[in-house]
């Protein structure tokens, strides 16, 4: 089996209201996805609130969720950043912390080119020994990992071992899929709405922002899946629906943020602009959060 498989809870970064951080909720909320059946712990992705964070804040978080996962699930750190040089440094810190492998999400704000991405991901892989997993989220970098990059960094790069996609694309998915050793090589879905069906497809599981929310629900996808009970994974993946409806109202980590917090998970606020949601959104994420409790999501 490739080594990463399952579902992993994307987690939220927990900030106290004065946006310092909250190591107390950040270690219970690594205790909460462990102890609801996650497969592995994703810190420091897109949900993770990466992108508003300094480096020395990002090596501290990833050494406090290696230091309380404990070896009892693995852990991928998000390493990603826009320039090489930075990506190295973010990267190396992150394996030094301990992380058993490092998502390196595509540069961003400038446009790369497949070569240029290439070069940048095969340099950030040479600079560490972990495994690498190669983060395509196309909207919000603007670039998308063509699957004949993660097909030439594949078998170029021995430690580039997976791709999360979250474009949202299935075609993606599937070409990635096809152009790649299935043994040797993982692709996950980031789109909640994908789980199953990538695992249908040949993927090795999920990295999932609802698992903030709902853990046990989203690690149910794929065990139910693998024991060959079709119909109850296809109804675990359906239940998260009314939750992802929900993404459209505002800045979409921001709202599951706030749906994990409805639940009582004391994660904070997430950081400024990005803490404003809408009367309609707040209402709309506790209707729905309520809802979901109440039929058994979990």
């Amino acid at each position: 089996m490739p080594l990463l498989h399952g579902i992993y809870g994307a987690i939220a970064t927990p900030f106290n209201e004065d946006e310092s951080l909250n190591e107390a909720a950040l270690r219970a909320h690594v205790d909460f996805q462990i102890s609801s059946g996650i497969h592995g712990i994703f810190a420091l992705g897109t949900n993770g609130e990466f992108f508003v964070q300094t480096p020395q804040e990002r090596a501290r978080v990833a050494r406090v969720v290696v230091e309380q996962a404990a070896g009892r699930v693995p852990v991928i750190i998000g390493a990603g950043a826009i320039t090489t040089r930075e990506t190295i440094r973010v990267a190396q810190d992150a394996e030094a912390a301990g992380a058993d492998a490092l998502s390196i999400i595509a540069p961003y704000f400038a446009l790369a080119s497949q070569d240029e991405l290439i070069a940048h991901f095969t340099a950030v892989a040479n600079a560490v020994t972990v495994p690498v997993v190669l983060y395509n989220i196309p909207a919000r970098t603007g670039v998308s990992i063509a699957p004949a990059t993660v097909a030439t960094l594949a078998e170029s790069v021995e430690n580039i071992v997976a791709v999360k996609d979250s474009s949202g694309n299935f075609d993606t998915i599937l070409q990635y899929l096809e152009r790649t050793d299935r043994a040797s090589f993982s692709v996950l879905s980031g789109n909640d709405s994908l789980n199953l069906w990538a695992l249908q497809a040949g993927g090795t599981g999920g990295i999932s922002g609802i698992a903030n929310v709902y853990p046990a629900t989203m690690a149910s996808i794929y065990d139910l899946f693998m024991a060959g009970k079709w119909d109850e994974a296809r109804r675990a993946q359906d239940s998260v629906r009314a939750i992802r409806n929900c993404l459209a109202l505002g800045n979409p980590n921001s709202i599951v943020k706030h749906a994990a917090n409805v639940r009582g998970a004391g994660l904070g606020p997430a950081r400024a602009p990005f803490n404003q949601l809408s009367a309609q959104a707040v209402e709309a994420v506790r209707t729905t959060v309520e809802a979901d409790l109440a039929r058994g999501l979990a």
